[in-house]
């Protein structure tokens, strides 16, 4: 203990030497406790850090110390609230290294990593906090609420499920494990991103704006090029190459789940989600496959009839097939004889501020939130980011929300959402509400699919932002990777309704988009599903195969996805979403055997607005007010189908799935 203070002691003294404190090491005294990003320098990190991991270490200690029976009060609380400086510095880090990155972030990173890695091993390893989460949770739980039973649960699985029953040597090796995971699942994004900025480079493109080009580019030739640059990133044995790393991560997981007592990680990483088991995962993917695959046939027989005139008028030499390079190129030239539709005269009405009013009115609508932009409040990046205060009908406040949409060279790329700071009630028992970021890499002018990606984002914000749950573990999108995309691409349901269109799709004009091109737009939903349900499909059967592996030996990366591509029935014209050498979610970003999540929420998304189409009004005000009070209110503080079924009365139907990917 008192090496613990004196390090701390020391580490203050440090900064006061320099005239300025270390802002992580205070309270922030900023509208809604914002953090003061203008006053943090790289070099704060990593002594708050330490800081940090000296008061969490003090406040597990004292939980461990403590003489009386363990109780919820005095063992699981305390726990929930442990770690506060840690909580700020992470919520900070985390978002800029992905949206501001410098090398000065890369430094702090690399010295970050073992040193909180080491941190958690330490907690996880804690047989005396153990002991008293363990009692507590094979003792009688009646008098608990259901929250704090679930929070408890969660919490008695962790430490199972890290490894606090191994013995000593075996402990010695997951740790070792464990720090070089975290190391070499950061150095992989870090790559990942390289070779996206070394692509807009080439191109003049950022990497989210790909599907764009390859739909508006003529030159065939050029199409190819891009295709084969964007498909090999992380595989071109630069220094960014990524095969060893995706190799010595796959040993590494593969060794982590021997040791936890499985046979490989899949079945390891599966066990406390809503699927549970790979026969589970596997059956799913492959019955959507198998119907996707049908229907991406009957596309590819609809472009080759359009190339075929390309080919007649000169335009192709004879004999010319579709490609991977020529999808979507072709499908838009599909879309716009079939629907009419072409989005070069839809964008000018999807500008990003307006697209962004409409997220901001479908949820006054459903929700009654209510949204007003801040100024004059610190941002990590004032150019760019917007921030907003988040209210509920009666004006209390929800959170802050921030965005962040447009490409730059220091942001990775995708979209996503961060918390940087969760909600939860503290130890005096005030209601601590979240700070939000959706980040995105967008233009001025969205498509279609863009639109949706604005929605699908701010539907995470929202389970973020309506939370009303008591502790942080269980708080808004804390909940199981199977479960989480449930209410993202829920909220896209609503992005084509034709009366919220009405107030938000708008040229440079005001002219609101004509009734004719709303109908085109919601005809051609279902268009290239083919495509799209096959692509994803791919991507999580890939990465499905990649954690059902035993070993790694022998394996070639590049045989390895061609065989897999070949049993999973994938046809030549299409490839997995991602490669394996920049499949950022599974290596890099916490989605390892769960990228079928976003296929399982499916299921549980449409068959939630299922129930809303069956009421004969998608804005029923009545039913999204339960699915608020049902789901985005009540964060991980329920197993997730108990929820669907308050919420549904019944369990779930897949139909409404398969119509909307147009497989049924």
């Amino acid at each position: 203990m008192k090496k613990i203070i004196l390090t701390m002691t020391a580490a203050l003294s440090l900064l006061a030497c320099t005239n300025r404190q270390n802002p992580f090491l205070t309270e922030w005294d900023t509208p809604y406790g914002i953090p003061p990003f203008g006053d943090i320098h790289s070099e704060d990190y990593i002594p708050a850090i330490e800081a940090g991991i000296e008061q969490q270490s003090r406040e597990i200690e004292a939980i461990v110390e403590n003489t009386e029976e363990p109780t919820f009060e005095n063992t699981i609380l305390p726990l929930e609230l442990a770690g506060g400086i840690l909580d700020r510095v992470e919520g900070v880090l985390r978002n800029l290294i992905e949206t501001d990155r410098t090398p000065e972030l890369d430094s702090v990173m690399e010295k970050a990593i073992p040193m909180l890695t080491e941190h958690r091993d330490n907690i996880f390893f804690n047989k005396g906090l153990y002991e008293r989460i363990a009692k507590l949770y094979k003792a009688d739980q009646s008098q608990l609420t259901r929250e704090q039973q679930m929070v408890l649960k969660k919490h008695f699985e962790t430490f199972e499920r890290n490894g606090v029953g191994l013995t000593q040597d075996k402990q010695i090796r997951l740790r070792e494990i464990n720090t070089e995971l975290a190391t070499k699942t950061q150095k992989l994004g870090n790559n990942i991103q390289s070779e996206n900025n070394a692509f807009r480079n080439k191109f003049g493109i950022s990497i989210s704006d790909y599907p764009n080009a390859m739909t508006t580019t003529e030159d065939r030739a050029l199409r190819q090029e891009m295709l084969e640059a964007y498909t090999m990133r992380g595989h071109n044995g630069n220094e960014f190459d990524n095969r060893q790393l995706v190799l010595d991560i796959m040993r590494l997981r593969i060794e982590k789940a021997h040791i936890m007592g499985y046979k490989n990680p899949a079945a390891y990483i599966l066990e406390p989600k809503m699927a549970h088991d790979t026969e589970t995962v596997d059956a799913f993917l492959s019955s959507i496959m198998v119907a996707a695959v049908a229907k991406a046939k009957e596309e590819v027989t609809d472009m080759q009839k359009l190339m075929n005139i390309d080919v007649a008028n000169g335009k192709l030499p004879a004999g010319s097939k579709i490609e991977p390079w020529d999808w979507w190129y072709y499908a838009e030239k599909v879309r716009k004889q079939k629907y009419d539709l072409n989005e070069e005269l839809t964008k000018p009405y999807f500008r990003l501020d307006n697209v962004v009013k409409g997220i901001f009115i479908a949820a006054n609508k459903l929700y009654g939130v209510n949204i007003e932009e801040l100024t004059d409040v610190p941002s990590y990046n004032a150019n760019v980011v917007t921030t907003y205060k988040v209210t509920d009908a009666d004006d209390n406040l929800l959170g802050i929300f921030t965005t962040d949409y447009l490409p730059r060279p220091s942001k990775r790329g995708g979209a996503w959402m961060n918390n940087i700071r969760n909600q939860y009630t503290d130890a005096q028992g005030n209601a601590v509400r979240p700070i939000i970021v959706n980040v995105a890499n967008l233009e001025e002018h969205l498509t279609i699919d863009e639109v949706q990606t604005v929605f699908h984002e701010f539907g995470h914000a929202l389970h973020g932002l309506l939370s009303q749950c008591n502790y942080p573990s269980v708080s808004g999108t804390n909940v199981t990777r199977d479960f989480v995309e449930t209410f993202s691409q829920f909220n896209e349901n609503w992005a084509f309704q034709p009366e919220l269109l009405a107030q938000y799709a708008k040229n440079e004009n005001g002219e609101v988009i004509p009734a004719e091109l709303v109908n085109k737009i919601n005809n051609s939903l279902k268009f290239n599903q083919g495509f799209m349900t096959t692509e994803l499909c791919a991507a999580s059967i890939l990465d499905m195969k990649w954690h059902e592996l035993e070993s790694i030996d022998g394996i070639d990366i590049d045989a390895f996805e061609k065989q897999v591509c070949k049993q999973m029935g994938l046809i030549h014209e299409i490839g997995p979403r991602y490669r394996t050498t920049y499949f950022n979610h599974i290596f890099s970003s916490g989605y390892s055997a769960g990228y079928y999540g976003y296929l399982w929420a499916e299921v549980l998304d449409k068959d939630a607005f299922s129930v809303f189409e069956a009421s004969g009004n998608v804005w029923n005000k009545e039913l999204a007010t339960k699915f608020k009070q049902t789901f985005l209110e009540k964060g991980g503080s329920e197993e997730p189908m108990v929820l669907y079924v308050q919420f549904a009365g019944r369990q779930p139907d897949n139909t409404a799935f398969l119509k909307g990917r147009g497989l049924k």
